[in-house]
This record gives C-alpha cells, structure tokens and sequence, in this order.
C-alpha cells in the first residue's frame, strides 16, 4: 500500500516553539536582571516551577491536558476561541496567572514587586508573539510533498492560540489540505478519535497514511494506536522510550523521503 496523506503536528515538528519560549524568557528575565541584579537563569528556572504548579492547581487542569495545552503556551495565549466551557474559563483565568507566576518567580528570588512582575508578564508575552521560528527544512519538504502526497496538519492545543501561530508564518497553513485542532474537535492527541476523524477528513485509510511529530506520548501513542505508520522527529537525540516505539525516527525531516518511497 502507498502512502497517500502525510500528517504533521505543528509545535516542534515544524514550528521551532521550544526556541520560541526559550528566547522569549531570555530576554524577558535579562531585563529582570538589569532591574534588580538577580541571576536571569535562575529566575527563568523559578518562574517555570511557579507556572507549573499554579497551573495544575486550576480546576481547568484536565481538560488543558486532554486537548493539550501546556504552562508556557498560558503565559501568552489569550484562549479567545474554542466552544468548550473551559476555554472562557481559561480567558478569565490566564491574566492572572501570568502576573502570580512572575510574582511567585520574583519572590522565590527574594523580590517581591508587583509592579514588576506585570511587566514581565507583559513582555514575555510579546516577546513570545515577536518570535515565531520555523524549522530550516520545513518549507523546503512541504514544497516537495506537495502536490504528491496530501497534507494534513493535526494539532494540540486551543484554537485561537494554534491560529496565531499560524498567523505569525502566514506561508505555512497554505500548504495543508486540512488543518485539525484538538481544541476545536474537543479532544487531542493521544486519543484515537482525533486522529480517525483526519484519516476521515482526508478520505485515507490508516494504512496509507504516516503521522509526523515529535511527542512519544501524543503523536507516536495515538498514531500507533489508530493503525497509522509513524515517524518520530528526534532531533535532540531525545531518549528512547521502550513502551512507544515508532515504525521510524528521524533527525530532519527530508528524510521523509526515503520513508514515503518504502511504500511506493
């Protein structure tokens, strides 16, 4: 059987998010330090501490994890879209937690300052929309996937924060046949059904199609799970995981390629 449909996920597969957030709390916290002479690392390891905890304290806690939002995604999403319940409660919830999460970082540090924590919270959440990374190869293999193959790109998260990222790299979203969004199907990756309803949606059978992504626990599992070849995008040499074990892994994603020819 050929491989007729390629789905991605976007954040760390084709979107560089990671670098995203990790330079957005480097220039944030350097301005904390320039402000009161405290370590920028040790700040930016306190606040992530603080935002875990206090998100996982909201009763909005498993549902976040179901469709799949993480800590930092609420330090800057405004959570405007999505029908679920739990999404008006995150808009209420998150201009608060990003102001606690920076008060709590500060005073972990021995400052306690309101005023400045705002600020952070405020920067940080530009700095974060000011950064939107893709990947090197991204454009360059979805170019030569399409026309050949359809695309689909299948999504955790809210919809009105996977929106922007679109929106800050208006070239991508083009190039998708579908695009599905965990947020707005109402439930995310590893579960089963998001990833029948795109096998659905793009009119494929299981076995023709392969599910791209960097997440063991959310692409690979679910992917497995539905009967759908994976591959694993690793490209930090991230550990092994012996009880997810995808049909392939990869460090760039033109070795797709090979992949997609193997079934031809």
């Amino acid at each position: 059987m050929s491989i007729n449909a390629v789905m991605f996920d976007l954040d760390d597969t084709l979107l560089w998010d990671d670098r995203s957030v990790e330079e957005s709390f480097e220039a944030t916290c350097k301005r904390a330090a320039d402000a009161t002479g405290i370590d920028p690392s040790q700040l930016e390891e306190a606040v992530r501490s603080e935002a875990r905890t206090l998100y996982e304290s909201y009763e909005t806690y498993p549902f976040t994890t179901m469709v799949g939002i993480n800590p930092f995604e609420g330090l800057w999403g405004n959570f405007t879209a999505g029908e679920q319940s739990e999404f008006r409660q995150l808009e209420q919830i998150v201009p608060t937690y990003r102001k606690e999460a920076w008060r709590l970082g500060l005073l972990k540090m021995g400052i306690d300052d309101d005023k400045l924590a705002s600020e952070l919270a405020d920067q940080f959440a530009a700095e974060r929309r000011s950064r939107p990374h893709v990947y090197e190869e991204t454009f360059q293999v979805l170019e030569e996937l399409r026309g050949k193959v359809k695309l689909l790109l299948l999504t955790n998260g809210c919809p009105a924060l996977q929106q922007e990222k679109l929106d800050g790299v208006p070239e991508l979203a083009p190039y998708f046949n579908e695009i599905i969004i965990s947020g707005k199907f109402g439930k995310g990756k590893p579960d089963v059904s998001i990833f029948n309803h795109a096998l659905s949606t793009l009119g494929v059978t299981n076995d023709q199609a392969l599910m791209v992504g960097d997440k063991l626990t959310t692409d690979i599992r679910g992917g497995l799970a539905a009967g759908i070849q994976t591959v694993w995008i690793n490209r930090t040499s991230k550990p092994k995981d012996p009880e997810i074990v995808p049909n392939f892994e990869i460090e760039h994603l033109s070795q797709l390629h090979e992949i997609i020819s193997q079934f031809s």
